[in-house]
């Protein structure tokens, strides 16, 4: 008699898809509360943070109540590359104690330094790139971080992203391979799938730190049709190079049985920031909400609040 019992999962959201952070034309004129409203009905019990959002908890906390909503992670623009880890831990002092507040499983680290993710006028060649020696210095401080702020009660996630300077398989390669336990993973398929990687051979590879996982899909007639030496990646988000489950490119049935495999638990939150006129963002949330639904009924994942 089998008594094992099933993983668990539990399912988010991020606000991005209501308000871009990063390009205010891609935004709803909604409220926070509308946003979380529309996230409920379409059966999410997470959110990810995002600028609308108070940074205090005796606010948020009875806004979030109301609408049966948990805060599930939330980026953090780090600068350890170029600033040092001293710095760092001053300005996400109170990221922390807001995230600790709130029970949130982890602070999604971005890495920002030398990135060109938010600036539309440089395009995706002019990435920058590390050696591997450069590569080696940034994750050992990156782990002395992540130990320090797990230490302080709030670990992070690291996320590899487009644009950024550990975007490609490679890079992030490096980068676990220089790194250590202390500084986790977030795996994003949609931006390892963006930047030409083996989506299932980097969870193959780094399951054992992954603690996070955002389930971006991508449109790769877009991305493929993309001139990478003119258009950046604000660019391609304005084109609709990414989207939700089911919406795009990915196989999410194969993508989260790869992750049941390896005895992944815990959040998976849908972030797919898009044009809100063309996708608008309660329908889309039902979608992908609809297909990890049944995704996760096929890995064995037993979907908890």
């Amino acid at each position: 008699m089998n008594t094992k019992s099933p993983l668990k999962a539990k399912l988010g959201i991020a606000p991005i898809a209501w308000w871009n952070d990063d390009l205010a034309e891609l935004s709803e004129d909604v409220t926070l509360e509308e946003c979380l409203r529309q996230a409920s009905v379409a059966g999410f019990t997470g959110m990810e943070t995002g600028r609308r959002f108070p940074m205090d908890m005796a606010e948020l906390g009875p806004i979030l109540n109301r609408y049966g909503i948990s805060v599930c992670g939330g980026w953090f623009s780090g600068t350890v590359l170029d600033d040092g880890i001293a710095l760092n831990k001053d300005r996400i002092r109170a990221q922390m104690d807001f995230f600790i507040a709130a029970g949130a499983p982890c602070i999604v680290y971005g890495e920002v330094a030398r990135s060109i993710q938010g600036d539309r006028s440089k395009p995706f060649a002019s990435k920058p790139k590390l050696s591997e020696d450069q590569i080696r210095a940034y994750a050992h401080d990156m782990t002395t971080f992540g130990e320090w702020c797990a230490e302080q009660g709030m670990p992070l996630s690291y996320h590899h992203h487009m644009a950024a300077v550990i975007e490609t398989e490679a890079e992030l390669d490096l980068f676990m391979k220089h790194s250590g336990a202390g500084i986790p993973l977030l795996f994003d398929a949609g931006h390892m799938a963006f930047a030409g990687g083996d989506v299932l051979r980097v969870l193959d590879n780094h399951h054992k730190r992954i603690s996070h996982v955002h389930s971006k899909d991508v449109r790769m007639q877009v991305i493929n049709g993309l001139d990478r030496s003119r258009e950046s990646f604000l660019d391609a988000v304005m084109k609709g190079a990414l989207t939700v489950p089911n919406d795009g490119s990915l196989d999410f049935e194969t993508i989260v049985k790869r992750c049941a495999s390896y005895g992944y638990e815990g959040w998976f939150v849908v972030e797919a920031e898009q044009d809100p006129n063309i996708s608008p963002p309660l329908e889309m949330a039902q979608k992908g909400h609809r297909e990890l639904l049944r995704v996760m009924a096929a890995a064995g994942y037993e979907v908890v609040q």
